[in-house]
């Protein structure tokens, strides 16, 4: 759920760690609180309700609950308990990856001689490359962000 090596199969129950803030209820009522109007309808409506149901359920268990952060307070062993135990299966998890290689700048030409002893660039060539440059320094210094929401939003489940 909110951790970096969460799976769908694993089950919430093995830490109270992964365990949801939201529990798992199927949805009884809709948002607006009247009751549903239960008639016969077709089996596509109702695979469709089963679905919607099962959408909502599952954004519902993957949910972080930002606003209940507050209210836990964690006591200073256990949170040694768990960094210590993030510490661990950190450094297992990374010393199962394979290691990277740094590599080195790539080498253009066997032969650097010859570059260098040809012709140099057409000052042309230069002043297009600057003026391009100095296009897209201009685009870039002229984008603004507007922010028109707040980051972090209110859910509205019941």
């Amino acid at each position: 759920m909110g951790c970096c090596y969460s799976s769908e199969n694993e089950s919430p129950s093995e830490d109270p760690e992964r365990k949801p803030l939201i529990p798992p209820n199927p949805v009884s009522k809709p948002p607006n609180g009247t009751d549903w109007i239960t008639t016969n309808a077709p089996s596509a409506r109702t695979d469709e309700q089963a679905l919607l149901t099962s959408i909502l359920t599952k954004t519902a268990q993957n949910i972080i609950d930002v606003s209940a952060a507050d209210s836990v307070m964690v006591e200073p062993h256990e949170y040694m308990d768990r960094a210590r135990q993030y510490s661990t299966k950190l450094a297992v998890l990374s010393t199962s990856l394979p290691q990277k290689k740094v590599l080195a700048l790539p080498s253009l030409t066997s032969q650097p001689h010859q570059v260098l002893a040809s012709d140099l660039v057409p000052y042309s060539d230069v002043q297009q490359v600057s003026k391009i440059a100095a296009y897209a320094y201009s685009a870039i210094s002229q984008i603004k962000v507007d922010a028109k929401e707040e980051l972090v939003v209110q859910f509205a489940i019941p």
